[in-house]
């Protein structure tokens, strides 16, 4: 079950994604506070005792960082600048409360690249701010002129083309550093694997030292064995052979009366 603060955090988190679809303008100061909060209550949940999981966690922060990024996209003085910084938002996965179909997170990224990308189309086509006061009748002589209609064409097929090419190239780095990545992963392994068969092939020179160690002991000891055999044997020997020649000695020379 939800805690309390967990609670208030989603309420809080389902208003700022409400006011964020919908066109900002004096809201848009309580859409900073909001986020604040969000933050310091996102900073608290992960101090609770009853905090979520680690994926409902992981949720909650992605959200909130897409509503920081959203904020601070539309900070930016160039359309430009704020297309490409729409792009690299990263909206939830999951909806918020029960009762949405699909994240309002996505909806709200959709209608900020489209409205980028309106914005965008205005500025090159002259219809932006600028073209806001003009009459309907200098509008039609503006659409009539199929020259200036050409070149601002083709100066937007060439801003959608720079930024395809961008995306191509971020692209192509990921793919780079991904195969990097792997070729390093790989690397290490063989590495690895080669320190492994070593480490195998020395333990087994150990165990085969260790056997070979082991049996000289036993002749070793078998050796010297045999050396105290052969000793005490002429010990024996010798000593049999002096009492022998003691009597024999005693025999042949008696002792004087």
């Amino acid at each position: 079950m939800a805690s309390r603060l967990e609670i208030n955090f989603i309420r809080l988190l389902s208003r700022c994604e409400s006011i964020a679809s919908e066109k900002r303008g004096e809201a848009e100061w309580r859409l900073e506070k909001y986020v604040g909060a969000l933050e310091e209550m996102m900073v608290a949940l992960r101090k609770s005792v009853s905090k979520p999981t680690a994926e409902l966690l992981t949720e909650y922060m992605r959200k909130v960082d897409f509503l920081k990024g959203l904020l601070e996209a539309d900070k930016l003085s160039s359309t430009t600048e704020k297309a490409l910084a729409n792009q690299f938002l990263a909206p939830g996965r999951t909806p918020t409360i029960a009762n949405e179909r699909m994240p309002v997170s996505k909806t709200v990224h959709m209608q900020t690249k489209a409205r980028c990308t309106g914005e965008m189309r205005d500025e090159l086509l002259g219809t932006g701010l600028s073209g806001k006061g003009m009459s309907e009748n200098e509008l039609r002589n503006r659409r009539g002129v199929p020259m200036d209609e050409r070149q601002s064409a083709a100066e937007l097929e060439a801003v959608l083309q720079h930024h395809h090419n961008l995306q191509e190239k971020l692209a192509e780095d990921m793919l780079n550093l991904a195969r990097n990545l792997k070729n390093n992963s790989l690397a290490a392994q063989n590495i690895i694997k080669q320190d492994n068969q070593t480490l195998s092939h020395s333990m087994r020179q150990a165990d085969l030292n260790f056997e070979k160690l082991k049996t000289e002991s036993e002749r070793l000891e078998q050796h010297t064995k045999k050396s105290v055999n052969w000793m005490l044997w002429l010990m024996l020997i010798l000593v049999s052979f002096s009492f022998i020649s003691m009597i024999l000695f005693i025999r042949i020379f008696p002792r004087l009366r």
